[in-house]
């Protein structure tokens, strides 16, 4: 037996020591459970809008009423998160969270659409999805700047590839989950479900304990919020990433758009649906499990220009596909590439910002990513409307191999990024 202890203490646990650490384990919970929920509703929401609208536009304002709240409200939310207590702060959104998806849950009622009617029903949809946008540019900083209490510094880039593979597992099973319940029993039991999910969340969040607040003076709220978007903008490796980030996934996304694939192209039920919605989850949580055992050490600035540009490619194939086969397959490559981006980005982050600025910091990065993902959904409704929806992936694809070339040659401190120098840096600060 204890043989068997040593080797695992030398193998699996000796390359993941995080996974040792309570705390953290009860945050993957709900970093998974959230983001299972989450993945869980907007693909519900998708398929809804497009199914009582046949609407591609309809799409795009999802994405728009999203991005709105999720970039106004990060601006104020990183100042108000690194003043509070983080656990406090979590705690709120994941109350908020429950209440806007007990009114989704009563939204999509047969009885809330026979009495409202579709455009009614469609106006308030968008404002429950404006609620999350705001709700999620205050759970992002607040998850982000909890990591930082609940890790130790020297184990970030371990505990990162572990936080992101949960978040990829909930991305993979939300959107199958919700493509299995509509087919089931349409989009109310699915709604229901994730309702449920949140409230049990409230379990893993709560035995979490209170953490200290690392930023206690105040300032001029102005200089505050100001703090975070100099930070970035003078740190260059992190700039360079959010950029690359912000714009290969604003033109480069194709999610938004498998409604109409679905219904128009491959012509697959709603399973299908669930099933192309799960693909890049489901390469992304290939690509994680393997960096568990194979962690990104050498040359990760570089290493991230080739991922980007693999998704870019992956994107254009799947844009002409009409092979339901080969359409997965492309989706789930981009999957892959896209999980070795968001480790490296996301290791980054977490090595170069300080301890008290990371709600502000955070926040910043929320609005990138809300930025990209949000208006690259209405920038892709609004292309398909336009062009159509083939050229309209296609030309996303193409102006994302675009951004990959020029951040390339303009952003060498990034090429050049290495994890390990960083680190020592830090153990010198240290000492």
């Amino acid at each position: 037996m204890e043989n068997d202890s040593a080797e695992k203490q030398t193998g699996f646990f000796k390359k993941n020591p995080v996974l040792k650490i309570k705390e953290f384990r009860s945050y993957l919970a709900v970093r998974f459970g959230l983001i299972f929920a989450l993945n869980m509703q907007i693909t519900i929401i998708f398929y809804w809008v497009y199914h009582i609208t046949s609407n591609k536009l309809a799409l795009g304002g999802v994405g728009l009423s999203e991005v709105i709240p999720a970039i106004t409200f990060s601006f104020f939310a990183g100042h108000f998160v690194d003043l509070n207590e983080k656990r406090k702060m979590v705690l709120l959104c994941l109350a908020s969270y429950i209440l806007l998806g007990a009114s989704l849950f009563t939204l999509t009622t047969p009885f809330a659409l026979d009495n409202l009617g579709v455009d009614y029903t469609l106006y308030l949809v968008y404002f429950f999805v404006f609620c999350g946008g705001a709700i999620r540019s205050f759970m992002g900083p607040s998850m982000f700047s909890l990591f930082g209490l609940v890790v130790p510094r020297k184990h970030y880039a371990n505990a990162t590839s572990w936080s992101s593979m949960a978040w990829q597992t909930g991305s993979v099973l939300g959107p199958l989950a919700a493509g299995v319940l509509i087919a089931l029993d349409g989009i109310t039991l699915g709604m229901g479900v994730v309702v449920a999910i949140e409230l049990l969340l409230l379990i893993p969040m709560l035995s979490v304990g209170v953490k200290p607040i690392l930023k206690k003076e105040k300032e001029p709220i102005l200089q505050s919020l100001t703090q975070g978007i100099r930070f970035v903008l003078k740190t260059p490796e992190l700039l360079g990433a959010q950029l690359l980030d912000m714009f290969s996934v604003l033109f480069g996304g194709a999610v938004a758009l498998l409604p109409v694939y679905q219904k128009e192209i491959l012509m697959v039920d709603e399973v299908g649906y669930g099933i192309l919605r799960a693909a890049p989850g489901i390469g992304a949580l290939i690509t994680l499990g393997i960096l568990a055992f194979l962690p990104l050490r050498t040359n990760p600035g570089k290493k991230l220009f080739v991922a980007v540009g693999g998704f870019a490619i992956s994107i254009i194939i799947f844009g002409i596909s009409k092979n339901f086969i080969l359409s997965f397959a492309m989706l789930m490559l981009s999957g892959m590439f896209d999980a070795v981006s968001v480790v490296i980005r996301s290791t980054i982050l977490q090595l170069v910002t300080p301890d008290h600025m990371r709600g502000r910091v955070a926040s910043v990065n929320t609005m990138f990513v809300s930025s990209s993902n949000e208006l690259g959904d209405f920038e892709s409704g609004v292309m398909a409307h336009w062009l159509g929806t083939v050229r309209a992936v296609v030309v996303g694809g193409c102006l994302t191999l675009g951004v990959v070339a020029v951040t390339f040659f303009s952003a060498p401190q990034l090429r050049r990024f290495g994890f390990y120098e960083e680190e020592k840096q830090d153990e010198q600060k240290e000492e």
